[in-house]
């Protein structure tokens, strides 16, 4: 059995605009947008995508601070912990500090691992932003067996997270106008 792999990402901002794109109009009565129209906020996707067969996990938000994204990151990734079969080679528990160790070794800023870590189950790939490295969030994988991969390392994996965003706001918003972000993420 291989390590479980999911990206994530978050994908916006989506103004309140008319987007281009086909519609769903009765024949010879197209749609139309007014000329001028009113910026009334955004929305964001929060994503979790999995490459192996397409999974996708999302969430519209209108913000995407760490007080919105860690607490729907750890209630998704929680979930898909319990769906993992569980871990089949028997390792013990110095095994374990030291492979968790091995991937500290490069980690430009160091952070003190918990003292007892689970084995290995999940490899997150994030972006290198400052609040996927918060250290409570940072502790908070680490105990549950999840390792954190951050671009540059893990980019090919961000890509095809990037791509799905990128399908399901094309299929979600095309040819539609949406007033509020409420709608955008609706």
């Amino acid at each position: 059995m291989g390590i479980a792999v999911w990206c994530q990402d978050e994908a916006g901002p989506f103004a309140t605009i008319p987007y281009p794109g086909e519609s769903w109009q009765e024949q010879e009565h197209p749609a139309t947008y007014p000329h001028e129209y009113i910026r009334d906020g955004t929305a964001k996707l929060l994503t979790l995508f999995h490459p192996k067969d397409g999974r996708v996990r999302v969430k519209g938000v209108q913000t995407c601070t760490n007080q919105v994204l860690h607490p729907w990151l750890k209630q998704e990734l929680a979930e898909i912990l319990q769906s993992l079969p569980p871990s089949q080679r028997a390792m013990n528990p110095d095994e374990i500090r030291l492979l968790w160790q091995r991937w500290r070794e490069n980690l430009s800023i160091k952070f003190t691992l918990p003292q007892e870590l689970p084995a290995l189950r999940m490899l997150l790939v994030c972006d290198n932003l400052a609040g996927h490295k918060t250290p409570e969030f940072v502790v908070w994988l680490c105990t549950h067996g999840i390792l954190p991969l951050y671009t540059p390392l893990g980019d090919s994996w961000m890509n095809m997270a990037e791509s799905i965003q990128r399908i399901l706001k094309q299929r979600a918003l095309s040819g539609q106008h949406p007033q509020t972000p409420q709608q955008i993420i609706d």
